[in-house]
This record gives structure tokens, C-alpha cells and sequence, in this order.
């Protein structure tokens, strides 16, 4: 098989010429235990489909599983009932970031891929252009970049990302437009790029700080957002010929701010993200009267998804927050029709023809995996296309509960509490989320899902820090890891007890990346709480996240949410404080972390080590942050389900099941 080459170093992914016409294929060495850890380990077999513009193609990615498990990007022509493969990637070294087709036969596709500027290894991305057949040679690095650095006369300087897509040009199907700062680090330009054949020709060179650029639905770059990267100071720039005005200006790092988040069909209308009271909503902008008005908030959380655009009006119909949120009478018809049908799911609409008339609809609830179905309105049909975990037995499931429990100084925080079948009090897991700007929600969670098919309850709260309760609440977040954020995490577990889900001594706390880090803190500050703690890529050393930021153009940011007191740093971080953990842990990091670097649970081993505690310390080899590679997903799930077997005890049968048993035997 030919391969593309992006970078001389780089591999990127091998091309499949054969042509399929089954529409799906049988993944090698399917479980006969539909409900061993590994259902709940794979990932996803289908995911991400997208429709073309006409709406008689889908593209989409499969994972692969068996021996040699690998991702593919496909398309599906419906009409002719045929399946290509057009890129493969092992998930290592490359990774299908994003696609989306921009015509009838030509899709744009994001690869990430892993690299190193200087000695510090990060992840860049570069754009292909490939045609729904793989015809055409196949893909082709869509960046010109020799042309490109020629112009910029900066040879030296080769962009990070070149996946900033900025306007899709529906109107030019040969044309996408994009920001690359070619010229200067940090400072983008905009290039016209034709995705046939990769020629490329700027519009706008960078200039006055700004890091972001905004067109209007006519297609004009009209926004600048300038963030100066030392101070934090943000002005949002409304071009006018040669002239700029200031719209909005704050302090990114300590102020409330509005930010743009596009135009509607007037180019007069600007829509922005700003705060009505401590809650983000959003607004519009009149350019011309500078009147403003609020479109859309929700009491008592943030509003922080993007625009929906009609692809027939070319305006505004909604808002993407907790699903969508349609003004579109025709839309709202449509989402009531499909909820009504499928009355037990949250059903997403996620991609629709140009005509709107084809559309796909992603549903799933707490106890369904996920499944995708192609809608046609003038048929009046919805048929399932796929589900994303087809192992996983959903009827061994269970529901989520929003609870709200206090905190000791009175703070009422949200939480996710999921119980397993059976009769309480259950072996517990508190499993706090990562970021910490990140927040749990409603639905399947495949974390979970394994959790209480093992018969642990689970608790995930949702706490200070956590995006989606207000300005006040995620702000606290700042220079505060390890202190309230981490008390609200303990009074999670208490609460658990108190209303007799858990035992005292029987309760571990899991986590991934912030919550690996709450998970090991959780050993230094309640060493009595918890029975095990498990940490997959967890931070263990605040002062060397602060070190490592220094390569980074977003260093003064790093420093105001995590502090620049060594001191300070440290008495927040548990690789200081191994010598006083009694808690056995898990350790467990990807080898190519590029996110929290593997030398947190290396270092955290050794300390460990040194002072002849329990743990184990398993690092996965190639693996990243996010768990893409399938061995390394399922060697993960492995030791912790051998983890939490050893350290927390089964739930104590009740009379009826003991009486099944006896009956059975």
C-alpha cells in the first residue's frame, strides 16, 4: 500500500485502495462474555459519521479490532450501497483529528501526529484533501508549505497547526479559507486554499496581536480577537475598510469577557458569548446602532456551546447547550417528531444535507451506548445506521441520578450518583472528572457503564472548578488545586456513606489527568478515606507543570491558574507528600503523553518506591492522553479491574439473590 507523507519524519497514513460494498465488517475475535471489561474498554466501533452536502454520501470512522486493531476512515455512498476506505491510522504515531466533506466528493480531514520543537515533544496537525473513493492518487497534504515559507520568508518557523479552518465557503466548494501564522509564532494570517490542488494565496497578513479571525456568512473576514499572551489583555476588533474598532476589551485572566461566536445572516448581527449576571448567555451585537439583546440563557448555568446554522437560510436557528436548542420552528418540529419517536434517548441532531431534507441523528441515554440513524423527511423515515459500542449488553445497565449534596462550608454542589443492580450498601467508586475546567453530564459514560456492571456504585461530582455553574464557581479553580476543590471531592465520599450507598472502608477513588491528580491528592490529604486510588495520567508535581509551561506561548496563563509560588506548588502536589501515603495506587500513563507528561507517575513511582509503599506502576506503550490505541485501552481496564477486585470487597448478596443461587444449583 502507497503512503502519504506530511512531514519527512512522519508516515501518516496508509491508503486503502479496495472498495467494499458491504456496508459493515466483522471485527476479529468478537468476546464471547458480552459483558467482560474489555466491551467496555473498546473503542467505539463506529463514530463521527458526517453527511455530504447532497446528502447521498456518509463519511465516518471505524475502529478495527483483533490482532493488529486499527482506525479507518470510510465513506458510504447510499445510492450505489457501496463502502471505501480512504485512510488507516494505528492511532499511534498519527490520528484522524476531524473531517468534513467540502463538496459532493471531497472531503477535508485533520491528522494529528506526534513531533517535538526542540526537546519538548507536542502534538501538530495538518490538513489532506482526499475524494469520497480514494480516487484522485488519494490524499495529498492539502498545505503547501514550501510555497507558503517562500512567501512568508521565514523558513525557520513551521506552524503547529494547520487545521484552523475559519469559513468553509459553501459558495465555493473548490475553496476553504484558513488561519496559519506562517509569518510569525502566534500571529496568523488568513490564506485562500483550493482543496483540489493545494494552491494557496493570503488575504490577510497578521497583525495586531490577534489570534483568532472571524468572517461573516457572506464569507468576509471581519473580526480580528487580539490576547496578549504576557498581560492577558483581549480586544475583540470589528474591521471597517482600513479601519478598526474596538468592541469589547478585558483581561482574559481575571475579568468577565464577551467573545464572538459568529454572524448571523445580516452582517449587521453579531453574535457573542457574555455573562448575564455570574452566567455566560448569549447576545447579539447590532454593528450598525450598537443596540444589544440576549438570545439565549438558561438560569443557573453557563451557555457555552456554539451557533447552528441552517444550511438553507444560512442563519442562525440555534444554539448547541445541553443537546440543541432550536428557534427554528421547522427544527423544533423536526426534534419533537424524533422525540417522540424515540422517547427514551436525548436524540442530537448532528448532520444534514444542503436541503435539509437528510439528516443524521445521534441517541443514546445513561443505559445506551450510543446509535446513530439516517433520517429522510420526504420518506418520513429514521433508519439506524450503527452503534458505537455493540458488545456492551445495555439492559445490565443503570440510570443516573442528578443529586445535589453540601460541602462543609455550605456550597451546593451537583453530582452524577449511578447504582448498580442489587441492594446497597455497594463497593464505591468516587470518580472525578479531568480538566478541572470540564464537567460530567447525563448520558452513556463508558467509564461508568463498566463501574457498575462490576457492581460498584459511582459517584462523579461536578466540583468547584467545573465548567457550566457560573463565572464565580469556575473561577475558583485558580491557584486553588488541591484545597476546597479537593474538600468538595472528600465530602462527595462522606456524603455516600451518610446516605448508606457506601462504607467507610470500602470506597476507592478513580480518576484520569485532573482527576489523577485529585485521585493521588485525595492519599496525601484523607489517607484514611479511601481503600485504593487509582491515577491514569494524573499530575503529580504542580511546580513542574508551571517548568514544562515555559516552552509554551501560554505560560503567564498557566501561572494564573496554577500559581508561581514553588513553595506553594509543592505543598499542592503529591509527589512532596509520598512519605505520609498509606493508600495502595495504581499508576498508570501513556509513554507518548503529550498532555500530562509520563514523568509525573515515573517520578510519583520512584517516591513511592523509595519509601516502600503499595503500588503498581504500569506506562503504556505509544499511549497518549485520551486512551486512543486499543491495547492500551484494554491493558488499562485490565489492571484496574484486577485493582479494584483485590482492594474492595463484593457487595454483600441479598436473601433473594442468595435464594436464585440455591435454586440454580
Amino acid at each position: 500500500m502507497p503512503f502519504i507523507k506530511l512531514p519527512r519524519h512522519t508516515a501518516l497514513f496508509a491508503l486503502l485502495l479496495t472498495v467494499f460494498s458491504a456496508f459493515s465488517i466483522a471485527n476479529d475475535g468478537e468476546l464471547s462474555a458480552q459483558n467482560s471489561y474489555q466491551a467496555f474498554s473498546a473503542l467505539p466501533a463506529y463514530y463521527m459519521p458526517a453527511l455530504s452536502p447532497d446528502g447521498n454520501r456518509i463519511a465516518f470512522e471505524q475502529n478495527v479490532s483483533g490482532d493488529e486493531a486499527y482506525s479507518m476512515l470510510a465513506t458510504y455512498d447510499i445510492a450505489e450501497g457501496k463502502k471505501y476506505y480512504l485512510l488507516r491510522s494505528d492511532n499511534e504515531s498519527v490520528k484522524i483529528k476531524w473531517y468534513k466533506w467540502v463538496n459532493n466528493d471531497r472531503l477535508v480531514v485533520s491528522a494529528r501526529y506526534e513531533t517535538r520543537r526542540g526537546t519538548t515533544k507536542v502534538h501538530d496537525t495538518r490538513l489532506l484533501s482526499v475524494r469520497f473513493d480514494g480516487g484522485d492518487g488519494g490524499a495529498f497534504s492539502l498545505i503547501n508549505w514550501e510555497r507558503i515559507k517562500r512567501r512568508a520568508g521565514n523558513p525557520s518557523h513551521v506552524p503547529q497547526f494547520h487545521d484552523d479552518v475559519i469559513d468553509w465557503l459553501p459558495d465555493d466548494p473548490d475553496h476553504i479559507l484558513i488561519s496559519l501564522d506562517a509569518e510569525a509564532l502566534g500571529l496568523p494570517s488568513v490564506y485562500k486554499v483550493n482543496v483540489n490542488d493545494g494552491g494557496t494565496s493570503r488575504l490577510i497578513r497578521g497583525k495586531k496581536k490577534i489570534r483568532d479571525w472571524i468572517t461573516d456568512r457572506q464569507h468576509n473576514v471581519r473580526i480580528g480577537v487580539t490576547l496578549d499572551y504576557d498581560s492577558g489583555e483581549r480586544e475583540v476588533l470589528l474591521m471597517e475598510g482600513d479601519d478598526w474598532r474596538t468592541l469589547f476589551s478585558y483581561n482574559a485572566m481575571t475579568e468577565k469577557g464577551e467573545y464572538p461566536i459568529g454572524f448571523g445572516l445580516d452582517p449587521n448581527i453579531l453574535y457573542y458569548r457574555g455573562y448575564k449576571g455570574d452566567f455566560k448567555a448569549i447576545f447579539t451585537l447590532n454593528l450598525k446602532t450598537n443596540e444589544h439583546k440576549e438570545v439565549f440563557s438558561d438560569e443557573g448555568y453557563d451557555v457555552e456551546g456554539g451557533l447552528i446554522y441552517s444550511p438553507v437560510t444560512n442563519d442562525v436557528i440555534g444554539v448547541r447547550h445541553d443537546g440543541r436548542k432550536y428557534w427554528d420552528d421547522g427544527y423544533i418540529g423536526l426534534q419533537n417528531g424524533i422525540d417522540q419517536g424515540l422517547p427514551d434517548y436525548q436524540n442530537t441532531l448532528v448532520s444534514f444535507s444542503d436541503d435539509e431534507q437528510i439528516y443524521l441523528v445521534y441517541s443514546e441515554s445513561d443505559t445506551l451506548p450510543g446509535m446513530y440513524l439516517i433520517g429522510d423527511r420526504n420518506k418520513g423515515s429514521l433508519t439506524f445506521l450503527f452503534q458505537q459500542y455493540p458488545l456492551i449488553d445495555s439492559t445490565q445497565l443503570t440510570e443516573h441520578e442528578l443529586i445535589e449534596y453540601k460541602t462543609r462550608d455550605g456550597m451546593s454542589i451537583e453530582a452524577y450518583l449511578t447504582l448498580p443492580k442489587g441492594e446497597g450498601p455497594f463497593p464505591t467508586i468516587i470518580h472525578p472528572h479531568g480538566g478541572p475546567g470540564a464537567r460530567d453530564f447525563s448520558g452513556f459514560d463508558y467509564w461508568t457503564a463498566y463501574f457498575t456492571h462490576r457492581g460498584y456504585a459511582v459517584l462523579r461530582p461536578n466540583f468547584r472548578g467545573s465548567r457550566g455553574y457560573g463565572y464565580s464557581f469556575s473561577q475558583s479553580q485558580m491557584k486553588g488545586w488541591g484545597l476546597a476543590m479537593q474538600d468538595d471531592i472528600t465530602d462527595a465520599a462522606k456524603w455516600m456513606v451518610e446516605q448508606g450507598y457506601a462504607e467507610q472502608d470500602n470506597m476507592c477513588i478513580v480518576g484520569a489527568s485532573y482527576g489523577g491528580y485529585a485521585a493521588l491528592m485525595a492519599t496525601v490529604k484523607t489517607p484514611d478515606l479511601f481503600k485504593c486510588a487509582v491515577s491514569f495520567a494524573g499530575v503529580s508535581s504542580l511546580k513542574h507543570i508551571v517548568i514544562h509551561s515555559r516552552r509554551f506561548l501560554n505560560n503567564e496563563f498557566v501561572k494564573n491558574q496554577i500559581g508561581d509560588d514553588f513553595d506553594d506548588l509543592e505543598a499542592r502536589s503529591p509527589y512532596y507528600h509520598a512519605k505520609g501515603i498509606k493508600t495502595p495506587i495504581l499508576l498508570v500513563h501513556g509513554e507518548e503523553d503529550r498532555i500530562v507528561r509520563p514523568l509525573h507517575s515515573r517520578y510519583m513511582a520512584d517516591e513511592l518506591e523509595d519509601y516502600d509503599k503499595t503500588f503498581k506502576y504500569v506506562e503504556l506503550e505509544s499511549g497518549d492522553h485520551s486512551l486512543s490505541i486499543q491495547r492500551n485501552r484494554h491493558r488499562f481496564f485490565a489492571e484496574m479491574d484486577a485493582f479494584l477486585k483485590q482492594y474492595l470487597r463484593s457487595p454483600t448478596p441479598s436473601a433473594k439473590e442468595i435464594e436464585a443461587t440455591a435454586s440454580d444449583e
